[in-house]
Formats: C-alpha cells, structure tokens, sequence
C-alpha cells in the first residue's frame, strides 16, 4: 500500500498497474507543460524510458492527474534555473527517481522528499514526520539545517518553482556569477560551500569557497553536521575557525 501525500490519490490496498494509473480523465502534465513553456527562468526536462516511468508510477501509486503523477510517468527530472533547482521525477543523469531518493515504505512514509537544488537544500513533501500540515511542501536549507513549511502542497509548489518566485526565495544564498558556476555541474553535483551557510563566516555566499562534489556526498556532510549540533545542544549560528 502506497498512499499519495498530496491527497490527491485515495489509499489503495492493492497495488495498480502503470496504465491504470495513466488511464484518468485529466491529466497534469498538459498543465505542467503550458507552465514550463511560461516560465521565465530556463528549463530542461530530462527525459526518461517507459520502462523507468512505469516503474515510477507503480512504486509511488499516483495517477498522472496528480503533478506528482505526472512528473514522473512523462520525465526523468526538471532542471530549472541553471539547474539550480533538480525537480525528481522517474530518474535520469544520474538523478535519482522520487521512489528512489526516499526509503521504500509499506505505508504513508513520514515524508517524500521531490526535488534538490545545488547547494544542498531539498524540498519534501509532509507525510506526518514533519512540522506541518497533512501534504505541506517544506524545504531543508544549508542555512537552517531544518525543515520548514514554505505554504502548499505540491501542485502549489511546481506551480511556484516555475514562476520567477524563486529569484527572492534564494537571493540570500546566491553570489554573483552563480549562474556560469551552476550550469558547469552534471545534474547529480551540487555545490559544497564553506564556511556553510548556517554559519556566521557563511552568511555571505559571495566569500565562501565552494567545490562541485556529489549531491548525496552533499546531503550526507549536511546531515552529519545537523546532527552533531543537535547531539551538541547548539545553536545553528555558530563560528566556524577558518585556516588560510
């Protein structure tokens, strides 16, 4: 049993097949194809084989008339913004399909993570493991090390990614030249930038030094880091020494 975060899809006992799931009245991706065509940033949509939709769509039990649904039974990954932002659909270059980039659950799982963007941020939906309403979309930031809700569910969320939204959304963790920088990382890269943003010395991302390594190596050094200042009782604004 897989159940549909966003509340579109009802709870289903038996599992259904890729074409039951394709085969609704209306699907979404008419409406996220127009919004791709509209949006003002740059996107890419990665394409992907039947084969890994369809194993998609069966792992995930969504319809396409769900965005989530949609996504990943007609691409692989959106990349949007210079690829700033990778929206997870089936998989592709090196991306992982939303089934899997979350641990593979008999029930509602307490959160779906759906996209990453550079620098190790990542958007999820709220299945009941996080501080939000049933379906919200939260982001983890590198400046926070925290998920907070950023209002929505996930139709919302595609919706605003594919607006110009996003330019304020991330102005405090950009630089100048960040495009030409994020455009040179392959789809499964992200920027590791140091001091980190949720430091004192990281708050100005135009200082910081930052090297492309592996989006997972990314979220793995993150998530070390947040717990240690959790084990540690810390705040998550502290200095960090930095050696020249």
């Amino acid at each position: 049993m897989f159940v549909c975060l966003e509340c579109e899809d009802a709870v289903v006992t038996d599992r259904r097949s890729a074409d039951v799931l394709r085969d609704v009245a209306d699907p979404a991706w008419a409406q996220i194809a127009s919004l791709i065509e509209r949006a003002p940033s740059d996107v890419r949509v990665l394409p992907a084989e039947l084969s890994r939709r369809d194993i998609a769509l069966e792992a995930l039990q969504v319809t396409s008339q769900s965005f989530l649904g949609a996504l990943v039974g007609e691409c692989g990954a959106l990349l949007i913004d210079h690829g700033w932002l990778r929206i997870l659909g089936a998989g592709a270059a090196g991306l992982p399909g939303v089934h899997e980039a979350n641990p593979v659950s008999d029930g509602p799982p307490p959160l779906l993570e759906v996209a990453w963007d550079a620098i190790g941020g990542r958007f999820a939906i709220n299945g009941g493991g996080l501080d939000a309403a049933p379906g919200a979309v939260c982001y983890w930031g590198p400046d926070t090390l925290e998920w907070q809700p950023i209002g929505g569910g996930h139709s919302a969320f595609i919706t605003w990614v594919l607006s110009d939204a996003t330019a304020d959304f991330y102005a405090p963790l950009r630089w100048a030249g960040w495009e030409h920088e994020i455009e040179s990382l392959a789809p499964d890269q992200g920027l590791s930038l140091w001091p980190p943003p949720f430091t004192a010395e990281g708050r100005k991302p135009d200082r910081v030094s930052r090297s492309a390594v592996p989006m997972t190596e990314l979220h793995d050094v993150y998530a070390e880091l947040a717990q240690q200042l959790s084990d540690n009782h810390h705040s998550a604004t502290f200095t960090v020494e930095v050696t020249e």
